[in-house]
């Protein structure tokens, strides 16, 4: 192998690591855990504040399901995936929503490739 094919190679490993690495980091950086809530009139992905959820041995999407149990209601954020004004595309919050026990078949963990924009940040 040449030396410059060699040098090819670990630059796309570089950068492919490093894309990686700036995805988790937004997705962590934003304190937001994004669920897909299941009723019968439609799908929504909620983002819920890390520390709304608690600290627990149990999965989020467990702890989630108990503070809705819980409390009854629970007001989350809608997310949505949209465009940013340089073009790139992200997770944010829509709109504030009221989520009812009573009305919800199945929640579950919501993953995506997309930065997460905390919905703290959209609050005037």
């Amino acid at each position: 192998m040449s030396f410059s094919y060699c040098r090819a190679v670990v630059r796309l490993v570089l950068v492919s690591a490093s894309a990686w690495v700036l995805t988790a980091h937004g997705e962590a950086a934003a304190g937001v855990k994004l669920f897909k809530i299941v009723s019968p009139r439609d799908d929504i992905v909620v983002g819920v504040d890390v520390e709304q959820l608690g600290r627990g041995s149990e999965p989020a999407v467990q702890r989630l399901a108990a503070l809705l149990a819980d409390k009854g209601q629970v007001t989350l954020w809608q997310y949505a995936s949209t465009k940013e004004a340089d073009g790139a595309l992200v997770q944010a919050p829509l709109r504030q929503i009221s989520v009812f026990k009573s009305e919800l078949l199945r929640i579950e963990p919501y993953s995506t490739p997309l930065p997460i924009r905390p919905f703290l940040a959209t609050v005037k």
